[in-house]
């Protein structure tokens, strides 16, 4: 039997109709002017009388009162022509027609949205006036002004998401009288923070201002004691990222009628923010080499990244986890959804339903790098988002994790999320969605294993306490961190943590049950803050708490290694012994020179030391990860501080190390402030200084941020900021 080829196939048997997967419409997709009424018709669907004198109605003008709505509805930010309002919550609409309305007039409003809208799907909605039933959409006339009337509309709490278009229609006694297509009539509608009935409704106002309003915000990175932060433009407000959000759900395909369900849409953003497998916003490198795209460093937000890939239809080059979260962060607030970054400090990966990091070492102590195969990230960025749960029992709503750096593939694609955090929090992993693969992001045991000359893997050290060390988010108002790491997991060793750990097992996260003989030695790592080509001194702490002395061999390996935990290159090795008396503690200062580690850098700016040491029968292990601090740009402003005024920004920087910075490319931008400016300098010698200057003309009133960023082939990672109050 010959089968269709590649484009023939037809949806002819299966649905009467292909299925609307699409916001964007043509001429066909739209309703005649002109309606006919189906024989049989609803007779109460015919004027109720004659009109005077014969007189027909005509709609003269359709206004969709944005200076009245985009305040009430908190969406005056959008730089868009056309009306964004928040579903279940009304908004005006002034129809002025011909003549003035007599009691036998009719006529409704028709709320239209993708292709082939239907009532039974909420992608065509009538809302009528009166008392003739409608749609599932409210009306009311508020105010009748001679020939104008000002009617009140009221999406329902779940209606689909997206952009509509606008009709109004008279009824007369054979069919409806349309308006014709009017593209600024159409109307964006959004979820709803504010609406008790939606179902991503945050009680709290400064939560809302903060979680859905703020077009700027910050991102932690580097690793625990040594905390970083970055700054980001969202930028959801910017012209065209509206149209780009909806254009990501086209082109998944996502059904127009399951736009209005926030679990579907965070689900679906969450596999579309990635390339992985479908064609998404970003692809994802986690290398030295980005010679095909733009290095993820050297973003300044997610305007850019989303614009281009609008224009171009192809996934952008190159995200790393915090860019995905940026991005993803500006999709959800862009449609209404609250949302925020998070960042979890050492984050256990490669453990899908396994709560075992394995860490291998060889005979002689040092790391063995070819059979380790799990990783622990310094840090790892995800989203969260605030909705309710229907679909899981009472108690679980709120908070949920979602995901869209691509690691493990849920349900056939690479997303993650919504998980609880209170499901993770309670070990309730047998609930959707990945709750699972979560739980070992933040709680998985890092086991110390010896290898011998065999293969045999012995364990002689379990920390149950090194994964998911923090978890950060930008407090509400401010810059500050916010520690959230009660939200996910109750202190460590504590009865409730023993529990939710036992649960967690009892839904298959197979954990480490190695019996092991309390440690009589023990060495512990610390060090100070260390700036980019400075020496570095690691002090090492070996405590003795047995009452015989112990003479300690140990050992010293030193990489530069990706955030992700994965050695970019190998610089130190350095065998050393210590001798600890009995109930003491004995110091050793370990010096690493710039000169060592200085030409294995390339692109990364993170070291990564274990000691490891052997004393008759007992092994010791330390691991001390550091970040090299860079310089900072300096960002100046000058002009008056207020909306449609000119203003200057200067970014000023001193190259202070001895080589050249090769290829320097800088990039500036400010939400509401600045699109995206870039300068490039081939060579900024050691010493020499630039000065780059942009005006720029506010949009938006309010506490507003620049961001400016460095990125070199030599040095990534340089960046400065500069807050600015603009007056209305």
């Amino acid at each position: 039997m010959s089968r269709p080829t590649s484009g023939t196939n037809t949806y002819r048997g299966r649905y009467s109709e292909p299925v609307p997967t699409s916001n964007l419409t043509t001429e066909e997709d739209d309703f005649p002017e002109f309606e006919l009424f189906d024989e049989g018709a609803d007779s109460e669907a015919t004027p109720r009388a004659y009109p005077p004198d014969g007189a027909s109605l005509v709609v003269q003008n359709v206004d969709m009162c944005q200076q009245i709505n985009k305040p009430n509805h908190f969406t005056s930010a959008y730089d868009i022509q056309n009306l964004v309002v928040r579903r279940g919550l009304e908004f005006l609409v002034r129809v002025t027609f011909s003549r003035p309305l007599t009691p036998g007039d009719d006529f409704q409003l028709e709320f239209l949205i993708g292709a082939n809208p239907s009532p039974s799907k909420g992608s065509l909605v009538v809302v009528t006036f009166g008392s003739r039933g409608g749609g599932s959409w409210s009306g009311q006339i508020l105010e009748t002004q001679g020939e104008s009337l000002v009617l009140g509309i009221t999406p329902t709490a779940d209606a689909i998401v997206g952009k509509f278009r606008t009709y109004v229609a008279i009824v007369t006694d054979s069919g409806l009288q349309r308006t014709k297509r009017d593209a600024s009539t159409d109307m964006y509608l959004l979820f709803n923070a504010w609406c008790p009935e939606d179902a991503v409704f945050l009680p709290n106002d400064a939560e809302r201002r903060e979680y859905v309003l703020n077009d700027s915000g910050v991102i932690y990175q580097g690793s625990v004691g040594a905390v970083s932060q970055r700054s980001w433009m969202y930028g959801q407000f910017e012209r065209g990222i509206l149209d780009a959000c909806i254009y990501i759900l086209d082109a998944s395909q996502m059904p127009i009628y399951n736009r209005g369900n926030a679990i579907k849409v965070v689900r679906k953003g969450s596999a579309m923010i990635n390339s992985q497998d479908d064609n998404g916003v970003l692809v994802g490198n986690w290398s030295d080499d980005y010679s095909m795209g733009k290095a993820p460093t050297s973003w300044t937000g997610s305007v850019k990244i989303l614009l281009q890939y609008v224009n171009t239809g192809v996934p952008v080059c190159f995200g790393q986890c915090w860019v995905f979260a940026g991005v993803f962060n500006t999709f959800l607030r862009c449609l209404g959804i609250p949302a925020r970054v998070i960042t979890n400090f050492s984050s256990a990966h490669d453990n899908t339903g396994n709560l075992k990091t394995d860490l291998i070492f060889k005979p002689d102590g040092t790391p063995d790098r070819r059979h380790t195969r799990d990783s622990i990230w310094n840090y790892h960025c995800w989203n969260e988002v605030f909705m309710v749960r229907p679909d899981l029992p009472p108690g679980l709503g709120g908070w949920q994790v979602v995901d869209s750096t691509p690691q493990e593939t849920s349900d056939g694609h690479f997303r993650c999320g919504p998980a609880s955090v209170t499901a993770i929090k309670e070990g309730l992993l047998c609930h959707p969605f990945d709750s699972g693969f979560v739980f070992a992001e933040v709680n998985s045991d890092v086991i110390f294993l010896k290898r011998d000359r065999y293969g045999t893997l012995t364990p002689f050290r379990v920390d149950k306490t090194h994964v998911g060390q923090a978890v950060y988010t930008k407090a509400v108002g401010g810059t500050s961190p916010l520690d959230i790491t009660h939200n996910y997991k109750y202190p460590e060793g504590s009865a409730e943590d023993s529990r939710t750990a036992s649960r967690a097992e009892e839904y298959g996260c197979e954990r480490d049950h190695s019996e092991l003989s309390d440690a009589q030695l023990s060495v512990t790592i610390s060090a100070g803050q260390c700036l980019l080509g400075q020496d570095l001194n690691l002090i090492v702490d070996f405590q003795n708490q047995g009452e015989l002395t112990r003479t300690v061999h140990a050992h010293l390996a030193g990489s530069v290694i990706f955030y992700t935990g994965i050695t970019a290159n190998h610089f130190k090795d350095q065998d050393f012994s210590v001798t600890v008396p009995a109930y003491q503690m004995e110091r050793v200062v370990l010096k690493t020179t710039a000169q060592e580690y200085m030409s294995h850098l390339g692109s990364q700016l993170c070291l990564h030391f274990v000691v490891t040491g052997q004393a008759d029968d007992q092994s010791v292990s330390a691991i001390k990860v550091i970040d090299l601090q860079t310089p900072s740009l300096t960002l100046t402003v000058s002009g008056q501080p207020q909306v449609q005024q000119e203003m200057f920004v200067t970014v000023s920087f001193t190259n202070p190390f001895s080589f050249p910075l090769q290829n320097a490319y800088l990039a500036m931008e400010g939400a509401g402030l600045m699109n995206v400016r870039t300068r490039y300098y081939s060579a900024i010698d050691p010493q020499a200084s630039i000065s780059w200057m942009e005006s720029f003309v506010p949009r938006l009133d309010g506490p507003r941020r620049l961001v400016a960023v460095m990125d070199c082939n030599n040095l990534r990672q340089v960046s400065g900021v500069a807050d600015v109050t603009i007056s209305a």
